[in-house]
């Protein structure tokens, strides 16, 4: 059997399970006696709830329970809340209304859940929901953050005045005000960071069982991170934690939208229990756009204060960020550490001034996607420099070299007293120009002219915090059969950890991979988790392993030696043996932990630890697009990245996660766009129809080189890679939109670049 090591490239093993039909998500699990629920959602943005007559539901062909706000009431169940309720700084709290699990006096998003339908087919859900009768009274709507704190603005919810959740000045405003004083050029922006839905492969969903015997719950749920949702669901289902178990399946893709607890996982199980039975639900797509939680959505007015030789002396910001009808899930906190955490990214700049306000409106609740807080950052920031160039003259490829934390610099700590432990920003920077022919885009952009297409070449360098919740923990079990149970408190949602998990453990250990089996996704099989969000997987549950194989070598040490007859100071440990020095004296690992089990010394180990930093993938993406100037139809002609991960443990999927990431961004640069009436309140863009995804043909292939540096936060020296191209692609492409219309006069346009948005911007400018 192969021991394939840290570094090596082999196959995702879980791809076998997937592409011959093997794999288990909700809709795939078996469960008998299941009955179908179905969610009737207010069809108003805002409108008080006068009355709710269900008596010709619970009358329809085989319906189970029809279940209001006031059901819930009766049954102790309690509102959703934030999973962060005060400003991570200063611990002032947030203004927030908890979110009902069922509407009970006014609804606050088209799409929110009024009354839960259970029935013994789908089918029969669906037809018993049409015959409940809602009694509304609409209400004025709002949809963006300028209406939603207007003098004259409906108010959401009496506990938030003026709508606003947090309105928060931070950083060094003395300092920045005397450095735009004194500074010889000022550039500034105003940026959309628009609103986006993730859309994975499988809907949300749950099939929750009670067992009457025990008081348990039991959700399965497609979810990516589920001892920490399980936990608020216990909350609002007023129970402990540990009568709820959550069991996560195959997932098919998160991005963020099931990183946090819906108010759908308590109202499973509380129709379960209610009605006797296992209860499946499971999002229709609509329910996707109208429901599950959205990100970006932030506006920001930005300015950037250069000396005459092009240094950075400060930045200034103003920005307004759209929580959607609740604070759900790391809302407020995301606000509050993520997006100021590295304000300034790679750059040195002396004095950072932020006032950052976030608001509820009638719109679904905004949660996290790839990058939350560190991508509206970076957007700003690098959509600065470009202007920055174009207004002053200066090089936009020197201004952030010159500008840059140099490598003798590092650790580097930002204005903000957040330290970076390594990066070599510059040279990364250079390997992706050169990477991409930079200098050779002259040539291009005329052949593009010639053919009577704007040709334009952007860049954007990126950085995120990546480590997510601080707690996670691993067990390793030496089975009777010669194989390892890897057990974590991560969760794979497509990543590959079932590759490279087991990947970090045979290297360690120098056992095959074969003999390795992972074991994640259910609460009961280890006592705590952080999921995976924040690119947290393989720095956590790595280091996790990492420290868990030492206890493993430790033990195996002593207990070699007694086999061997041996001292424990002659014995090294060694590809998987232990080993008298000076001698060919030797017994394998496997064989140890037999010993061990014989004896009651099992090398079995459980291993917890708390973090106290976070690890900073970063790099630089290059874009070059083409445009037709009659249509305005953007076409990525080429997209080359060379990012810092630090050590690789699985190069190729390490790649298989950046180009995911570059897609994401992608789209979001080129064609997703989450948008309301603004009178209504309505989603206008609430299918496929109206709302676009990137396909196959609307990308390039992706061109990615690595220039890592070793993370000193951890001992595998890794950084997590999930994210960094969701970052770096919207602010890469649209430098390289606004290079290719410069010519034109057009200095900006908002949103996606999509043929209708470029055109217009066109038009405009002549």
């Amino acid at each position: 059997m192969t021991i394939e090591r840290m570094g090596d490239s082999p196959r995702r093993r879980e791809d076998a399970r997937f592409v011959t039909g093997q794999g288990a998500y909700l809709d795939d699990l078996t469960f008998e006696g299941l009955a179908q629920a179905v969610l009737l959602r207010s069809p108003h943005a805002h409108a008080l709830i006068k009355s709710i007559d269900t008596r010709a539901a619970r009358a329809a062909l085989g319906v189970l329970a029809v279940l209001t706000a006031a059901d819930a009431e009766t049954d102790g169940l309690k509102p959703l809340r934030p999973y962060a309720e005060a400003n991570v700084q200063t611990g002032e709290p947030f203004a927030f209304a908890p979110q009902p699990l069922l509407a009970h006096d006014k609804t606050r998003f088209a799409g929110e859940p009024v009354v839960l339908v259970v029935a013994e087919t789908h089918a029969q859900a669906l037809d018993a929901a049409e015959l409940v009768a809602v009694d509304y009274e609409p209400l004025p709507a709002v949809t963006s953050p300028e209406a939603a704190r207007a003098t004259d603005a409906p108010q959401l919810a009496a506990e938030i005045p003026r709508n606003t959740c947090l309105d928060w000045h931070t950083g060094d405003m003395a300092g920045a005000e005397a450095a735009f004083a004194a500074a010889a050029h000022v550039v500034s922006l105003r940026l959309d960071n628009h609103r986006i839905v993730m859309n994975p492969m499988e809907p949300r969903g749950g099939v929750g069982t009670f067992d009457p015997t025990t008081g348990r719950y039991t959700l399965h749920v497609s979810s990516q991170n589920i001892h920490i949702n399980r936990n608020f669901v216990a909350r609002s289902l007023g129970v402990e934690a540990k009568d709820v178990r959550f069991v996560a399946p195959d997932v098919g893709g998160g991005f963020g939208a099931k990183n946090f607890a819906y108010v759908e996982h308590a109202l499973i199980l509380w129709a379960a229990r209610r009605v006797g039975r296992p209860v499946k639900w499971i999002a229709s797509r609509s329910e996707v756009f109208l429901s599950d939680h959205a990100a970006r959505d932030m506006q920001a007015e930005a300015s950037l204060a250069l000396d005459d030789e092009g240094r950075f002396l400060a930045l200034r910001i103003a920005s307004i960020a759209n929580l959607g009808a609740y604070m759900a899930g790391a809302g407020g906190g995301v606000q509050t550490y993520q997006y100021i955490h590295l304000q300034g990214s790679v750059y040195r700049i002396p004095s950072i001034a932020l006032h950052v306000v976030a608001v509820v409106t009638n719109t679904a609740p905004i949660g996290v996607t790839r990058g939350p807080g560190f991508a509206e950052a970076i957007n700003i920031v690098e959509r600065l420099i470009d202007a920055a160039a174009r207004q002053t003259g200066f090089d936009r490829t020197d201004l952030r070299r010159r500008n840059m934390v140099p490598p003798e610099a590092m650790p580097m700590t930002n204005a903000f007293g957040f330290e970076v432990d390594s990066g070599h920003f510059a040279e990364s920077l250079d390997h992706a120009l050169a990477r991409a022919d930079w200098t050779g885009f002259d040539t291009r952009r005329r052949e593009s002219e010639r053919r009577g297409r704007l040709r334009g070449l952007g860049v954007a360098y990126h950085i995120k915090a990546t480590g997510g919740p601080p707690d996670e923990n691993v067990d390793v079990r030496f089975e009777a059969d010669g194989t390892i149970s890897l057990i974590t408190g991560t969760q794979h949602i497509g990543q590959g950890h079932e590759t490279t998990f087991p990947q970090i453990l045979a290297h360690r250990l120098g056992v095959p991979n074969a003999r390795i089996r992972l074991v994640q996704g259910d609460t009961d099989a280890i006592p705590f988790g952080g999921g995976h969000g924040s690119s947290r997987a393989t720095y956590m549950g790595g280091t996790a392993i990492w420290r868990a194989s030492d206890e493993i070598v430790t033990k195996g040490t002593a207990l070699a030696a007694d086999a061997l007859e041996a001292a424990e100071a002659d014995i090294r440990f060694e590809d998987g043996r232990f080993v008298v020095s000076g001698t060919d004296r030797a017994i394998g690992l496997i064989e140890v932990a037999t010993l061990g089990r014989n004896q009651g010394r099992p090398l079995d180990t459980f291993h917890a630890w708390k973090r106290e930093h976070m690890t900073f993938p970063n790099g630089a993406h290059v874009v070059e697009v083409e445009i037709d100037r009659d249509t305005g139809r953007v076409e990525l002609a080429r997209y080359t990245a060379v990012d810092d991960y630090g050590v690789l443990v699985n190069p190729m999927i390490a790649t298989g996660q950046a180009h995911g990431a570059m897609a994401q961004g992608s789209g979001q640069a080129l064609l997703e766009h989450a948008t309301y009436d603004s009178a209504s309140g309505q989603m206008i863009a609430g299918s496929f129809m109206d709302y676009a995804l990137p396909r196959a043909d609307d990308l390039p292939s992706f061109d990615l080189g690595f220039n890592p540096t070793r993370c000193t936060t951890n001992p595998l020296g890794v950084k997590g890679c999930g994210e960094a191209g969701a970052i770096a692609a919207f602010p890469a492409i649209a430098n390289a939109i606004l290079d290719a219309l410069a010519p034109l006069g057009v200095k900006g346009f908002d949103g996606p670049a999509t043929p209708a948005r470029i055109w217009q911007a066109i038009q405009e400018a002549r």
